[in-house]
């Protein structure tokens, strides 16, 4: 337990920030997944939508520092690599 006011508040944020983290990690292997998915089945626009809203995610979890920008960057590649791969 924390004697000092400030770091009481950074315990509060910190597991604030923890839950939002888990939360956007979770939504992204659930997306990962729906495009792998898609992959699998050899549907193309279904895979093609999938690979762009997996981007979209990767973009904005990057943005919000859930992730590294090189890490969305390379996960973004691998899977615009298999789509392509696909087709």
């Amino acid at each position: 337990m924390p004697n000092i006011k400030s770091a009481a508040k950074r315990v509060k944020t910190a597991a604030k920030a923890n839950l939002r983290n888990r939360s956007v990690k979770s939504e992204l292997l659930t997306y990962r997944k729906k495009m792998e998915a898609a992959f699998v089945a050899g549907d193309k626009d279904a895979a093609k939508e999938a690979v762009r809203v997996y981007a979209s995610k990767l973009d904005k979890a990057a943005k919000k520092g859930v992730i590294k920008r090189n890490t969305a960057d390379r996960k973004k590649s691998r899977s615009a690599l298999a789509f392509a791969k696909m087709a």
